[in-house]
């Protein structure tokens, strides 16, 4: 006779391992028992965050952040409803059942909860000189996945490689789809218009709104003539500070009567000075 002999063992699956969510959506975690003999094994769901473990479904309850936003699906499954960017992490399905041979096993679920992009703060110049550079930002922090950058002009995108439109084969710029800049090393007039940036992900996108950039032309006649100018009238001011010294306008000031000093006197003769300055007679006669 032969004799068979049942290997008993829970075994689990997971119809997906790495599913994702909008923001807001409910999601389910399917966790699925297909071979099992315990009647009523001991089912937990852990979440494991930055390396770190924590509970969300144990002894039969829901647990940390997801106690009042989810519940588990018979047998095993967990759904989470109104999904949030926190909720990204990877999720651990673990059952445990005593009467089987082999008493645990268990499912990881890599769950990505995408946010769609905030509107973009956007930076345009509002007027640049032919031939110069100018640089255009568009940024926004909040989208998740990581968003990518699109910028228009009039309404129609600016291609990222400027030599695949017969629009903008002459115009010089560099557009980095990653950080959201878009960078002309020579502006030229008809890069003048109406700029706006859009933020987009696989969650959606978000635009900013347009902003006028104009383009001029340098007036090299208006700044010669400036300095022209300018050197005409500082000749002038040289010239006149130089008449006024030849006529004596810078002149130091002479000598009053309060200056002058008495001269020193001879021997055996005495000087009386007089009203009229540098007049002076004897007060004695010469002694011999």
């Amino acid at each position: 006779k032969e004799c068979w002999i049942m290997i008993l063992a829970v075994t689990l699956k997971t119809t997906n391992k790495t599913p994702w969510a909008n923001e807001f959506d409910t999601i389910e975690l399917s966790c699925l028992i297909e071979s099992i003999s315990t009647t009523h094994p001991r089912i937990e769901w852990k979440k494991i965050k930055d390396g770190k473990p924590s509970y969300v479904y144990f002894e039969k309850r829901m647990a940390g952040d997801l106690e009042h936003r989810a519940k588990i699906r018979e047998p095993a499954s967990l759904v989470i409803l109104n999904a949030t960017r926190l909720d990204t992490a990877s999720y651990r399905c673990e059952v445990t059942a005593a009467n089987d041979q082999r008493s645990f096993d268990e499912v990881i679920i890599e769950l990505v909860v995408r946010v769609k992009p905030v509107v973009p703060k956007c930076s345009v110049p509002k007027s640049v000189p032919v031939g110069k550079s100018a640089e255009l930002s568009c940024e926004e922090k909040e989208g998740y996945p990581k968003s990518q950058y699109q910028w228009f002009r009039d309404k129609e995108e600016i291609p990222e490689d400027p030599k695949t439109s017969p629009r903008f084969l002459n115009s010089s710029y560099t557009l980095n789809t990653e950080t959201g800049v878009l960078r002309f090393s020579a502006v030229r007039k008809e890069d003048a218009g109406n700029y706006y940036c859009r933020a987009k992900n696989d969650a959606g996108f978000s635009e900013c709104g347009p902003q006028k950039m104009e383009v001029y032309d340098i007036n090299v006649a208006g700044i010669i003539l400036g300095v022209l100018v300018v050197v005409v009238v500082l000749l002038c001011i040289t010239v006149g500070i130089c008449c006024a010294y030849k006529r004596g306008y810078f002149a130091s000031q002479k000598q009053t009567g309060n200056n002058y000093k008495t001269p020193a006197k001879g021997d055996g003769v005495d000087y009386v000075r007089t009203e009229d300055e540098g007049d002076f007679r004897h007060k004695s006669s010469f002694v011999i």
